[in-house]
């Protein structure tokens, strides 16, 4: 019996078979680069550390070819640490695995579950902690890192970088004028209190514990001031309890 090409039921079964055949190409693709993504992942997560450890000047020699083996010139990933919100050492946690991000998106994850994870690396013969922070922009997830150096107070270094903030607003917090501007400043007191920074738009970022924002990109420069302020406690914390041991 011919096959009616122009029947409404061969048009459905053509395009139901179609679907199949797609969907089952694009299923086996997906789980054959799968860790092809995941290592990308893992050397953009590498990358992005040690940006907050580097000049700008010597970032440019770091790409995805040479990034692991920066990564372990610089970092002692044996040293790295997962926290609580408390500052606690969380025990037999793995803090490279830990995917900040994801758990700010999960709003199952309560805060006291949340894991913080801390880096310690050697720059320049000084021992520096690599903090991630996370948090919210004006259209999307914004994150970064921060570096504290040896005394436990004074940033370092920093990295900015965001999903989708507006280019030439919101979107220069990953350039270095904004980056940094945090270089210097202290995440707590001489007693131990938390800094509580605020990123200002009115050229007062030359006093303690304020950082000029970015002009036109107010709410991201907000968005900053309170993922810096919010993640840097239970770190603090942390640091605080190795200055009385």
């Amino acid at each position: 019996m011919a096959i009616n090409k122009d029947s409404n039921v061969y048009t459905i079964g053509f395009a139901f078979v179609l679907v199949c055949v797609v969907g089952t190409i694009l299923a086996i693709l997906s789980i054959g680069l799968k860790p092809m993504q995941e290592r990308n992942a893992e050397v953009k997560k590498k990358i992005d550390i040690l940006s907050a450890m580097m000049t700008s000047d010597e970032m440019t020699n770091i790409d995805r070819k040479n990034a692991e083996e920066e990564f372990d010139k610089f970092v002692n990933i044996d040293a790295a640490l997962v926290l609580d919100m408390n500052g606690s050492i969380k025990a037999g946690s793995d803090a490279f695995n830990v995917d900040i991000r994801k758990e700010r998106r999960d709003k199952a994850i309560s805060e006291t579950d949340k894991n913080y994870p801390l880096f310690e690396a050697k720059k320049d013969g000084e021992k520096v902690y690599i903090i991630p922070v996370v948090g919210s922009g004006l259209w999307g997830p914004i994150w970064g890192n921060i570096c504290v150096g040896e005394d436990m107070r004074t940033i370092r270094g920093a990295s900015f970088g965001h999903k989708g903030e507006t280019p030439g607003l919101g979107a220069e917090i990953s350039q270095s004028f904004f980056v940094n501007r945090w270089l210097g400043e202290e995440i707590s007191d001489k007693d131990g209190m938390p800094t509580k920074f605020e990123v200002v738009k009115n050229s007062s970022g030359a006093d303690p514990k304020m950082v000029d924002g970015i002009t036109g990109g107010t709410i991201t420069s907000v968005g900053v001031q309170e993922m810096v302020n919010r993640c840097l406690k239970p770190y603090i914390a942390y640091f605080n309890n190795l200055k009385k041991d």
